[in-house]
C-alpha cells in the first residue's frame, strides 16, 4: 500500500465540499439541492463512479467550475468520490442538504482553506483516507479575536 497527500486546487473565491458517495443518480441529485437551496450560486458538481465505465459525471451551471471539479477528482483518482465547487455561496448554505442526500455516506471537508487530500493506493485502486484542511492552530482565542469573529458573522449576515 501506498499514500500521498494530493494538493487540491481552489478556484479563487470558491469554496470545496468533498465527500463519499455511491450511485450514478449523485450529480443530479446534488445539482437539484444546490439550485433549490441557493438559487444565485454557481456551481460545478462532479462524481467519479466506481464500476461499468467508471466515468467522472458532470453537473453545475459553471463550465469553469465544472472543469475544475473533474481535475480534482482526477487529481485523486478514487471511485465513488463527489466534489463540489462553489462561488455566490457558503458551504453553510447547503451542507446539511447535501448531507441529508440519500447517495451521500459522508464529507470529508467543506472549506476555502488550501487543501490535502490523503490518498491510499492498493492494487485495486485509490480511497480517501482523510484531509488536512488549513493550518494548525496558533493559540487561543483573545477577547479580542472573540468580538472580531462576532462582529465577522454580523457582517456577513449569519448573526443578528
Amino acid at each position: 500500500m501506498e499514500f500521498r497527500a494530493v494538493e487540491v486546487r481552489i478556484p479563487e473565491g470558491a469554496n470545496i465540499l468533498l465527500g463519499q458517495t455511491h450511485f450514478i443518480k449523485t450529480a443530479e441529485d446534488l445539482y437539484e439541492i444546490i439550485a433549490t437551496s441557493v438559487p444565485q450560486a454557481r456551481f460545478g458538481v462532479a462524481f467519479t463512479e466506481a464500476s461499468g465505465p467508471c466515468l467522472i459525471r458532470t453537473e453545475g451551471n459553471d463550465d469553469g467550475l465544472i472543469e475544475g471539479c473533474v481535475t480534482v477528482l482526477k487529481d485523486i483518482g478514487a471511485g465513488h468520490v463527489f466534489c463540489i465547487l462553489l462561488k455566490d455561496a457558503y458551504p453553510v448554505n447547503i451542507l446539511n442538504q447535501v448531507k441529508s442526500c440519500q447517495e451521500v455516506c459522508r464529507i470529508y471537508c467543506a472549506t476555502a482553506n488550501p487543501l490535502e487530500v490523503l490518498v491510499a493506493s492498493t492494487g485495486q485502486g485509490n480511497g480517501i483516507i482523510g484531509v488536512v484542511d488549513g493550518f494548525p492552530p496558533k493559540g487561543a482565542e483573545s477577547p479580542e479575536d472573540k468580538t472580531a469573529r462576532k462582529a465577522l458573522l454580523r457582517k456577513i449576515g449569519y448573526k443578528l
